[in-house]
C-alpha cells in the first residue's frame, strides 16, 4: 500500500512542484518510491534512496541545465510502497503501474534495488495489448535466470521481463553502459544476440552515435520504458550504490543520452534505482539521481508544452 510521509505531502517537495491535492490523472508526472532492497546480491542500502532523494528536492529548482523552466509541470508524489512481503509488494506495484499506464499517466519510480523494476514492467505489460521497448541503462545486463538462487533478484530484471506477453524476445531491449557479465548471462548472450552498447563503445564511439543506434532500434515501438541503474555511472560520479563497476559512463554522457531518447522516442515512464545513500556520506549518487530526474522532467515538460525559456 502506498504511504505518504510528511515530505511527500509537502508542496515544497520536488522543486516546489508537488501538488498533494491532485489525483494521479490530473498530474503531468506521478512520482513514487519503492524502498525495497532485499533483492540485492551484494551490498544493501538502496532502501534509503526514495526518502533521502525526496527530502533533498526541497533544495532543488525547476530549471534545466539549459536554463529552461518546467515550473508549470504538475507533479503528484504518491508516496512509497512499503510492504515487507515481496510478493504482496510486487503485486501492489504492478497493479498501480497498470492503472497509470492505462490512463496514459507519465510516471517516475525511485528505487530501491533494481528488482523493483520487475513489477513495474509487469504492470506496463498488463496495461498494454502491444509490444513495448525497454531501454536498460546500467553497468549490468540483469539477465540472470536466478542470482544466488533468487529468480526475482536485482540481477534478473530483464530475464523476468522476457516472461511478459508483450516482450517478444531480446529484441525488445536495448542495453547501454554495460561493463559486467555473469556466467549465466554470458551463456545466454552467446545463444541470443542482444542490442547493446557497452561502456567501452560509449566512450570510443561517442554517446550521440550510441543514442542514435538506440533510437533506430527502439523506434519500432509505440511505447518505450527507460530503467536507469545509477551504477551506469562510473563510481567517480556515483559512489553510493550497491555494486559499482569501474570504467563507467560520465555524467555528461548520461544526460546527453537521455536528451536524445526523450526527443526522439515515445517514452511513457522511467525509473532510477540502486541509489544507496548510506554507502556514500557525500550523497553523490543521490545528487546524480536528482539531476537525472529533473532533466527528464524538463524533457517531458517540453513534449507536453510546459517548458518555458
Amino acid at each position: 500500500m502506498l504511504k505518504r510521509d510528511e515530505f511527500s505531502k509537502d508542496s515544497g517537495a520536488w522543486c516546489n512542484l508537488n501538488k498533494p491535492e491532485l489525483s494521479e490523472k490530473e498530474a503531468d508526472v506521478v512520482v513514487f518510491g519503492i524502498p525495497f532492497d532485499k533483492g540485492v546480491s551484494y551490498r544493501a542500502g538502496a532502501c534509503g534512496g526514495p526518502s533521502v532523494l525526496r527530502e533533498n528536492t526541497f533544495a532543488s529548482t525547476p530549471y534545466t541545465e539549459q536554463f529552461e523552466s518546467f515550473e508549470r509541470l504538475n507533479v503528484y508524489d504518491a508516496g512509497d510502497f512499503k510492504e515487507d512481503n515481496r510478493d504482496e509488494l510486487f503485486a501492489e506495484v504492478s497493479s498501480y503501474v497498470c492503472d497509470l499506464v492505462k490512463n496514459n499517466v507519465f510516471f517516475t519510480a525511485v528505487g530501491g534495488d533494481h528488482s523493483v523494476t520487475i513489477p513495474i514492467a509487469a504492470g506496463i505489460d498488463r496495461a498494454l495489448d502491444e509490444p513495448f521497448g525497454i531501454i536498460h541503462i546500467d553497468a549490468h545486463f540483469d539477465m540472470c535466470d536466478t542470482l544466488n538462487g533468487d529468480p526475482l533478484s536485482h540481477g534478473s530484471v530483464e530475464r523476468r521481463a522476457l516472461d511478459l506477453k508483450n516482450i517478444q524476445g531480446p529484441d525488445n531491449f536495448y542495453f547501454v553502459g554495460i561493463r559486467s557479465i555473469e556466467p549465466d548471462e554470458f551463456a545466454f548472450k552467446k545463444k541470443n544476440p542482444l542490442n547493446v552498447h557497452n561502456a567501452f563503445n560509449c566512450h570510443k564511439l561517442g554517446m550521440e552515435h550510441v543514442a542514435e543506434d538506440v533510437v533506430t532500434k527502439m523506434s519500432q515501438f509505440r511505447k518505450v520504458y527507460i530503467t536507469l541503474d545509477i551504477d551506469c555511472l562510473d563510481p567517480a560520479f556515483a559512489a553510493g550504490t550497491g555494486t559499482p563497476q569501474f570504467g563507467g559512463l560520465y555524467s555528461r554522457q548520461v544526460l546527453d543520452l537521455l536528451e536524445i531518447l526523450f526527443s526522439k522516442l515515445p517514452i511513457i515512464a522511467f525509473d532510477v534505482v540502486e541509489v544507496a545513500p548510506e554507502l556514500d556520506p557525500s550523497l553523490t549518487s543521490m545528487f546524480a539521481a536528482r539531476r537525472i530526474i529533473t532533466e527528464c522532467w524538463g524533457h517531458r515538460a517540453k513534449i507536453i508544452g510546459k517548458l518555458d525559456k
